[in-house]
């Protein structure tokens, strides 16, 4: 019998140990903690040490024994693990593959992608599509990144957003209909690519970001496709039990929790914990939120990101 959905059995998520404060960033470029927290909400971040070989491929494997062992599912079981990074140890093999081979999954259908901030959204329409097809029976989603090695120290605007961390779930097919992701909506638009990007071969490759740009931009498209999932399982915003959106800055999220009517206490927010993790951000909300209780049997949790592009999307699961 083929599934009408996917449902999501576990998430997990791992960071570096080493925590890198507002005040420690004070020593490092022209900033203080009071200009920081009040343009974006962080207090500290987590930081891959400098030395550390093959970071995202370690973290990521942590995380993904983590979700199979939460699921009980076991690494052999695993058919597809698929990998959403814009930071990747290497361009090739895939950050997926090195995993996969890692934690001991037998010879399963592994790849990256790149869709940077909207990354773990991406994941998991992926891993839903797999499975209603019957071209997958369990997928891992990775969504991972190493970004203190993309940005510039010297650019208070980026160097005090991004951080490191990665998240993994494990999904397969749902029995119930009512249970599951119930709905997704995800576009892109390369238009807005100068706003936000990481070049690939000049001679300084960090990230690029018009502060401005995407704060105007991303609150409505984050918004708006919040609404289209909905709409699509027939929900409303007041079936929504909790939102996770993706941690970019406290602004932004408060501001797209604000456009959909959502009561600050269904808002999950870690930010000013972990700063903007990209593609991990939702994965490590969600992991937290979960070990919280905040998600239950049968919550409804919506999930919405905005990333370099720019690539939007969202997703509304029933656990």
């Amino acid at each position: 019998m083929g599934f009408k959905q996917a449902k999501i059995l576990s998430v997990s998520s791992v960071v570096p140990d080493n925590v890198l404060t507002n005040h420690d960033l004070e020593k490092m470029v022209d900033t203080s903690d009071e200009w920081i927290t009040k343009r974006t909400g962080i207090k500290q971040r987590h930081i891959a040490p400098k030395e550390m070989k093959d970071p995202l491929i370690e973290y990521g494997s942590k995380a993904v024994v983590q979700a199979l062992e939460k699921a009980g599912v076991k690494p052999d079981e695993v058919d597809t693990i698929v990998c959403g990074t814009i930071s990747p140890d290497y361009f090739f093999p895939s950050t997926a593959c090195s995993i996969a081979t890692k934690v001991g999954c037998n010879r399963p259908f592994a790849f990256d992608y790149t869709s940077a901030c909207s990354g773990f959204i991406y994941g998991l329409i992926l891993a839903n599509s797999f499975i209603v097809s019957g071209q997958s029976k369990t997928v891992v989603v990775v969504g991972g990144e190493i970004l203190s090695r993309c940005v510039d120290w010297e650019d208070r605007g980026t160097c005090i957003i991004f951080a490191d961390g990665v998240g993994a779930a494990v999904l397969q097919g749902s029995d119930d209909p009512n249970k599951g992701i119930l709905a997704t909506d995800a576009n892109t638009d390369g238009s807005f690519k100068d706003i936000l990007y990481l070049t690939a071969w000049e001679e300084k490759n960090t990230i690029v970001m018009k502060g401005k740009e995407v704060f105007k931009h991303a609150i409505s498209l984050m918004a708006n496709t919040t609404r289209t999932s909905l709409e699509k399982c027939g929900l409303t915003v007041d079936d929504v039990d909790l939102f996770i959106p993706h941690q970019a800055n406290v602004r932004i999220i408060n501001a797209v929790a604000s456009n959909l009517k959502i009561p600050m206490e269904k808002l999950v927010s870690n930010v000013d914990r972990f700063g903007n993790t990209s593609s991990a951000s939702i994965p490590i909300a969600m992991d937290e939120a979960w070990q919280e209780g905040r998600i239950k049997e049968g919550s409804v949790v919506a999930l919405t990101a905005l990333g370099g592009g720019i690539t939007i999307g969202s997703a509304i699961v029933r656990f």
